[in-house]
């Protein structure tokens, strides 16, 4: 499945732009990363993150490591990530498979909330099996903002369940959990100003002024959707395709 190269520009700088606020609006995202970590039970040593951000991942780690690399193109996430002798950070495009081969093996993989992105998902997650053991992934799913699909035309970029899990059957052995979130709002205005300033929407503006408000002012419950897949895996000794 492969995204406009236009649209991930885009979304990149929508995160980017919005650093600071994002740490105080990315409430599902930090659930996400929270209950990926706790799926994670091999207490690996070597670990790559892709889509690092500002450090959720790193921040929730409770065992001893020996090397942490997180990569994220968003340069502003990247300031904010911690530091220390065992991080290595690259502000860079985790789809760079150059960048991939040059940093070595991994024990593990870990990408929360920011796979669902990539351009060309198929090839991204057949280059991380050439240099890992082990995958934790959260991603979301198509149903995110299922209502605000129905109920305009914009058209729906992020990867079904179904797609997701037979790109993941050519190259892992994996077990997975569908989770569907309810992320609650006093006012419609509070859910798009929410979506703003996550930056969960990509930063990419397609419905003109009219057609938001009169969806603002439509929508009609008090929360917004999210479905995220959380999959934990190991590669498989040759590829089935």
């Amino acid at each position: 499945m492969t995204k406009k190269r236009g649209f991930k520009e885009r979304h990149t700088d929508e995160f980017s732009r919005r650093a600071k606020s994002y740490n105080n609006y990315n409430i599902i995202q930090k659930k996400v990363a929270k209950k990926l970590v706790s799926i994670i039970d091999s207490k690996p040593k070597k670990i790559l993150d892709l889509g690092c951000g500002s450090g959720a991942i790193y921040k929730l780690l409770d065992w001893k490591f020996d090397s942490f690399v997180g990569i994220d193109k968003a340069d502003q996430m990247c300031i904010l990530h911690p530091k220390n002798k065992k991080i290595t950070l690259f502000h860079d495009d985790f789809e760079n498979y150059e960048l991939l081969k040059s940093i070595g093996t991994f024990d593990i993989t870990i990408s929360s909330s920011a796979l669902q992105w990539a351009y060309d998902l198929k090839s991204l997650l057949k280059n991380i099996s050439n240099i890992t053991d082990e995958i934790a992934f959260a991603i979301f799913c198509d149903n995110t903002f299922k209502t605000i699909y129905e109920m305009t035309d914009i058209e729906n970029f992020l990867p079904s369940v179904d797609t997701l899990l037979k790109l993941l059957d050519n190259y892992y052995d994996y077990s997975y959990e569908v989770k569907n979130y309810k992320l609650y709002f006093d006012d419609n205005l509070s859910k798009f100003r929410y979506i703003k300033q996550s930056g969960v929407s990509g930063g990419k503006k397609r419905l003109c002024y009219r057609d938001t408000k009169t969806l603002i002012e439509n929508y009609p419950h008090d929360y917004l959707e999210f479905e995220v897949v959380f999959i934990k895996g190991r590669v498989i000794a040759a590829p089935r395709n």
